[in-house]
């Protein structure tokens, strides 16, 4: 009898498998995806499996799905597991979910050696000699990753920044002013450029501000981490919560830490509520705070930046205010043509743009899922392909209603002009 079972990974197993993994390396040389890699892929949902010994996990396989091919991130065992045909079975069992799914191929990279090496030999792989294997690592360390679990932060995937459709402006502004400093600080150090550690996202709702954030951690490959005042007030008391969250947030190496709609903890202080007072004030001393360190990054966004404290947007806290505004022309085009690709449409993405003026990228994603939606149902009914044309699109776009309206529109602007700072 082997003396394990091997079940499908659960959430609940992830603090084993990290400890399993620490365990599990026999060569000592590091593996071609970092740990942080595997618990992105789990925190996923990619197909993952664990041995288990009655409640303990001893065994993990993790992979990660791309298309119709899959890497297998992680063959790890305990080391008193090793050698009893655990690593085979672990191989197996991950290989029948990954073709399962659809997967052509499966691949792997180990170190010459490593656990899961044999495993993988007895599971019919072939070894391709030849291959030079490139490498460009990074930021975030295996010794990191137990602590960003804790404090709910994600590590996005890579590729959201080429996912931005459209907005091209914005996407210049924010690479050239926050992206290339924060990915290049010895060169930035030789021109006196300091990276930046604070930004002001701006614009009306619906505009991408969140999207831009998490686009901007993938791009830098630093952990994405929300804050959420509510809950912090409900576990700790807000001022407290905040002062809490940005300790344990300076105890990492790397992080985009995010708030949105900011101003429910940074509106403009009353002298008649020191509660509100009091959070603002504790705010502002973890900025300092987190400004003393490298490898961050605080990216707020507000719906409307002149209700904030006044203090709040000084230079010294915030290095950049920059807007978010509906997308223009050329933004809506590129915006509806990628709906239109992943739809298979055959619609003119010139009429879509000129028709949905004022628009958010919100808007468009929302009235391209309404005519996808209505053109599955369609296929579904009838048994034949139903792909959507120009006239189906501006049909839809004329019952969508603009999430800005033309007054907000006219306060952008106006904000823009009082208080961009690029």
């Amino acid at each position: 009898m082997a003396g394990w079972l091997i079940r499908e990974y659960t959430q609940d197993d992830l603090e084993a498998v990290i400890r399993v993994d620490t365990e599990s390396g026999t060569t000592g040389e590091p593996p071609l995806f970092q740990l942080s890699d595997a618990v992105a892929a789990l925190q996923a949902a990619h197909p993952a499996v664990v041995a288990v010994s009655g409640d303990e996990v001893v065994g993990a396989a993790v992979g990660r799905v791309e298309g119709d091919r899959a890497w297998l991130l992680r063959i790890c065992m305990a080391p008193a597991w090793r050698h009893m045909g655990m690593g085979s079975a672990l191989v197996t069992a991950l290989e029948d979910r990954l073709l399962a799914s659809g997967v052509r191929a499966v691949h792997a990279v180990l170190p010459e050696g490593e656990t899961g090496a044999t495993a993988l030999l007895n599971c019919g792989y072939e070894a391709r000699e030849g291959l030079v294997f490139f490498e460009r690592r990074g930021p975030v360390t295996a010794e990191a990753i137990g602590l960003l679990s804790s404090l709910g932060a994600e590590l996005p995937p890579g590729g959201l920044w080429q996912k931005v459709a459209g907005m091209r402006r914005e996407k210049e502004i924010i690479e050239r002013r926050l992206v290339l400093p924060l990915a290049h600080p010895e060169l930035a150090s030789q021109h006196g450029v300091e990276p930046p550690r604070a930004v002001m996202l701006f614009g009306p709702p619906g505009t991408g501000k969140s999207t831009f954030a998490h686009a901007i951690a993938s791009r830098l490959g630093w952990p994405f981490l929300e804050l959420f005042p509510a809950r912090l007030a409900a576990e700790y008391g807000l001022a407290a919560g905040l002062s809490r969250r940005f300790d344990e947030i300076g105890r990492l190496d790397h992080v985009l830490v995010f708030i949105d709609e900011v101003e429910e903890v940074a509106a403009a202080r009353s002298g008649a509520d020191p509660t509100s007072v009091g959070v603002v004030n504790e705010l502002l001393k973890a900025i300092v705070r987190f400004r003393g360190q490298d490898g961050r990054l605080l990216v707020c966004a507000t719906n409307n930046v002149t209700i904030l404290d006044p203090a709040f947007l000084r230079h010294g806290r915030f290095d950049y205010v920059l807007p978010i505004g509906p997308p223009d022309r050329v933004a809506r085009v590129a915006l509806w043509e990628s709906y239109l690709a992943k739809a298979g449409a055959e619609a003119d993405g010139e009429a879509l743009a000129d028709a949905s003026e004022g628009f958010t990228p919100a808007d468009i994603a929302h009235a391209g899922r309404t005519v996808s939606q209505a053109q599955f149902e369609r296929t579904f009914d009838t048994g034949t392909r139903s792909r959507p044309t120009t006239a189906d699109y501006l049909a839809t776009i004329r019952t969508t209603q603009p999430t800005v309206s033309p007054a907000m529109t006219q306060e952008f602007t106006e904000q823009t002009e009082r208080f961009a700072r690029l």
